[in-house]
């Protein structure tokens, strides 16, 4: 019997499976969220549509409980995958006080719970990136053994926090993981408009550092790239870049019309690419997942989903006084 590509990597059935399970139910969550949006019960949606294999590949390789990640906006598979639950996005999108980002003070995206070393990013694109870059030369200066793994988007890899960020972990050997997740856009502006290289890894050269360019449509492949980064961490030999290319499925945001800037045929050509079909099929075509046992889970997560929004729309608002909590000295 040939060895399965996942089995190569190290994983077992039941880690694809959870991999898998962890990427439906980021998307059956996001598109709530937009029904939600849509029916003016929760205010903005940003969506990880299109981007959930490699939110969650990554984040598979990554240790739970001893390394930290700094996600951005889009990143639902790479929190959910961390510790965060569907009753937690839920309470962010409705702004409520057990809301664990923020108690109900910032936008949804903006993820951040301490308990699971997730931590909080700011509405600035790409100023969690030397966030990343400051826990690593902690830990390092403490001799923990943790790794920091950021994400940004190819938009973000041309703000002056990145490089900044790159530079001064490439110089210090700092045990980063840089993840690119390029998904072709920049709100409107298009990939060629945005770098004269060819690739965002092609930057890697330049802070001293490893760059790779990965298919960000493949689970497997993305943490594969990750561990390989996580090991060269750990063993004290420094930052890595990793650039996972795929297709943002939706609009920028709720209030985005992608009409402007793109043709529907584009995204109609990328939805043949996408990641929860792809490895859905890779999991029935190699045995390890049923037709019957995809929809009995697809069932859970509906379900899970349905509690989540129930809870969360019910859940009470922070009282107008909590609003200058944690802005002045008690």
């Amino acid at each position: 019997m040939t060895e399965k590509r996942h089995q190569a990597l190290g994983l077992s059935d039941e880690a694809v499976l959870s991999m898998y399970r962890t990427m439906l139910l980021a998307r059956k969550i996001d598109e709530r969220m937009w029904l939600l949006n849509r029916s003016g019960k929760i205010p903005f949606v940003i969506s990880c549509q299109g981007q959930e294999a490699a939110q969650v590949g990554a984040s598979f390789a990554l240790e739970k409980g001893k390394d930290y990640v700094l996600p951005y906006y889009r990143d639902m598979g790479v929190v959910l995958t961390f510790g965060m639950t569907a009753k937690d996005l839920m309470l962010s999108g409705f702004a409520k006080a057990e809301d664990p980002n923020s108690g109900g003070r910032q936008m949804p995206g903006h993820f951040g719970q301490k308990k699971n070393n997730i931590v909080t990013g700011s509405s600035p694109v790409t100023t969690q990136v030397p966030h990343a870059v400051g826990i690593a030369l902690a830990g390092k200066m403490q001799k923990k053994d943790l790794v920091t793994f950021v994400t940004f988007g190819e938009g973000s890899s041309n703000q002056g926090d990145f490089h900044e960020g790159a530079n001064f972990a490439g110089v210090h050997k700092l045990p980063v993981i840089f993840m690119c997740e390029n998904n072709k856009y920049a709100i409107s502006v298009p990939i060629e408009r945005q770098l004269a290289c060819e690739k965002v890894s092609d930057r890697a050269i330049g802070y001293g550092m490893p760059g790779v360019t990965v298919d960000g449509n493949d689970p497997l492949a993305v943490y594969e790239a990750v561990k390989e980064a996580a090991d060269r961490a750990r063993r004290g030999e420094g930052p890595s870049l990793i650039e996972t290319v795929s297709y943002r499925l939706t609009p920028h945001s709720s209030d985005d019309d992608d009409r402007t800037y793109r043709a529907q045929e584009e995204v109609d050509e990328a939805k043949k690419k996408d990641p929860i079909i792809t490895f859905r099929d890779y999991l029935l075509n190699n045995g390890v997942l049923s037709e019957e046992a995809n929809e009995k889970m697809l069932q859970e997560i509906m379900n899970e989903v349905n509690e989540a929004t129930e809870y969360a729309e019910q859940a009470p608002y922070a009282p107008a006084e909590s609003g200058m909590k944690f802005v002045y000295a008690e």
